[in-house]
Formats: C-alpha cells, sequence, structure tokens
C-alpha cells in the first residue's frame, strides 16, 4: 500500500464484506490553512469537512466534484470543503468578528444547515447535474452526523472517523457491502477494530501501519489509491463572467472609490484587479468570455 501522505486508499475486507476509505492530509491541508487565520474549533472543524469531502469521492461516484456545506446563524456563519474527482481540494470558514466554531454542532440551533453536494458534468457544460442530500444536525461531532446520514440513506451499517490538527488531518470510513457479502459476524468483528482506533492515532499513523494494525487478520486489499493537492479553481476569466452577471452599473458602482474593481479569491488568496478602462470591452467587447456562474468558483 502507498505510503504517500495525501493520498485516499480505497480497500477491501473480504472476508468480512466490508469496504472502506481511509484519507491522510499534510501538505493539501497546510496550503487550505494557509489563507486564513482560524481559532482552534474552526480549523479543526474545516480540517475535519475537508477531509469527509475526500472520503465521500471515494466512496461515491463523482465525475466533477463533491462539497459539504454548512450554515448557521451562530458565530460559525459557513464552512464549505471541496473535493474533485480528480482529488483536488479546497476549503474555508466565515465566523463572526472574534467568534469560532462550537465544540458541539448540536447547539448551532434549528436554522443551521449541513449538505452534500454532488456536481457532475451535464450534457450542457454550462449546466451541471447537482445533487444535495440534507444531513441531519443532532450529533456533537462532524463524523457522528455523517455516519449516522449514512445509515439512514444507505442503510448499510457505516462507521466513520474523522480528526484534525494544525498539523493534519485524516479520516477513515467502513461500510458493510451490500447483500449477503461476507461471513456472518464479519461487521461485528470489524466494527469492533475500529472501536479501538482514537483520533490522535488516526493523525499520526500513516495509512499503510494503520490498516495493517487495525485490519491484518482480516487481509485487507488494495483496490484503488489516488494521490490529493490543493487547487482552486478560480480564475480571470471566471471572474470577468461573475462581473458581467452583476451588470455594467454595479460594477462601476463597485469601481467608483479606486477606479478599479479588486476581486480576491478567499479560497486561495489570488487577486484579480479590473480597472475601469478595461469595462469597454469588458461589457461591450468581449468574447470568449467563460459562461457567467451562479457564484464565485
Amino acid at each position: 500500500m502507498t505510503a504517500q501522505s495525501d493520498s485516499l486508499i480505497r480497500f477491501l475486507l473480504p472476508d468480512a464484506g466490508v469496504r472502506g476509505v481511509h484519507v491522510r492530509l499534510h501538505a493539501t491541508w497546510q496550503k487550505i490553512l494557509s489563507h486564513a487565520v482560524y481559532p482552534d474549533n474552526a480549523a479543526e472543524l474545516l480540517g475535519q469537512a475537508s477531509v469527509a469531502s475526500a472520503l465521500f469521492t471515494g466512496h461515491t461516484k463523482v465525475d466533477g466534484r463533491l462539497s459539504i456545506q454548512l450554515r448557521s446563524n451562530t458565530d460559525l456563519r459557513a464552512l464549505f470543503a471541496e473535493c474533485t474527482a480528480a482529488g483536488t481540494l479546497r476549503g474555508i470558514a466565515q465566523l463572526a468578528d472574534g467568534g469560532d466554531a462550537p465544540r458541539d454542532l448540536s447547539t448551532l440551533g434549528e436554522g443551521a444547515l449541513l449538505a452534500i453536494t454532488i456536481e457532475n458534468p451535464g450534457l450542457d457544460p454550462r449546466e451541471p447535474q447537482r445533487y444535495q442530500s440534507l444531513v441531519g444536525l443532532s450529533a456533537a461531532e462532524l463524523d457522528e452526523a455523517f455516519e449516522d446520514y449514512f445509515q439512514q440513506s444507505e442503510q448499510l451499517p457505516t462507521r466513520l472517523l474523522l480528526a484534525a490538527d494544525r498539523n493534519g488531518a485524516s479520516g477513515l470510513l467502513l461500510q458493510k457491502l451490500p447483500g449477503d457479502e461476507g461471513d456472518d459476524d464479519g461487521w461485528v468483528r470489524t466494527s469492533a477494530l475500529f472501536e479501538t482506533l482514537g483520533k490522535a492515532e488516526l493523525l499520526a499513523t500513516p495509512a499503510e501501519d494503520l490498516l495493517h494494525r487495525l485490519f491484518h487478520e482480516e487481509k485487507p486489499v488494495l483496490v484503488g489509491d489516488k494521490p490529493l493537492s490543493f487547487a482552486c479553481s478560480c480564475s480571470r476569466e471566471r471572474v470577468a463572467a461573475m462581473l458581467e452577471s452583476l451588470g455594467e452599473e454595479e460594477a462601476r458602482a463597485a469601481a467608483e472609490d479606486t477606479g478599479a474593481v479588486e476581486v480576491r479569491c478567499e479560497f486561495c488568496g489570488q487577486e484579480y484587479h479590473f480597472p475601469l478602462t478595461e469595462f469597454g470591452i469588458l461589457f461591450h467587447g468581449a468574447e470568449g468570455n467563460a459562461p457567467a456562474p451562479e457564484r464565485l468558483q
């Protein structure tokens, strides 16, 4: 098995009739963290969500990208983590001034929303196919909330552990295969082994060592692995398309004080400069611009 630091590994425990996905992030997570200063709870939650977005691309067929979004009316305004089919990740958290994410997600209140969104290419490249599922927030931890969701939505026993600190982020997902795969007590056996794993060990242990420690008697079989890295899909063309969608009047109002519109991507820190002298081409003579997105991507 690969010892690569930033990677997704899919494996089977054939005798037990169980499939699994393991994700470990280091450089990717450091890159996500480098674009903002987060308090401890928010950083941990964003790391866990980033790992979860990658884990779920290894669990569900994704041809485009999968994102996890959390919104609330508390100090944690919004959280977004995304992983593409190519294995690139990005993420961001938005907080009230001086605020932090709660330790217990069930305290976010009735107005909070947690969603998993899959966006796959459609027949028209301008119209991707989107599938969204809402996740209950009655659990205290993010992994518990997702574990409950998978058991209810897919009606298959599922175990999930997510861990993150400022140095790295990791996750492990186990799910019983559908039907009569595996022996009678396979799920009970692997679930008991899963229970011996703590967040500190999950963070500290490379995938190969961890799977050997937990499941060597189950003879794990590697069925796929993929490198993971940070990347942002923003571009000057996408920002220009966003400005076009706002309209010239609103764009000129935004540029009135400085003579230009300045846009900074919150995911990667890239800055885009559009002076008023370019507005004529932008709004009246541009050719080949990207279709206007619904949001800055």
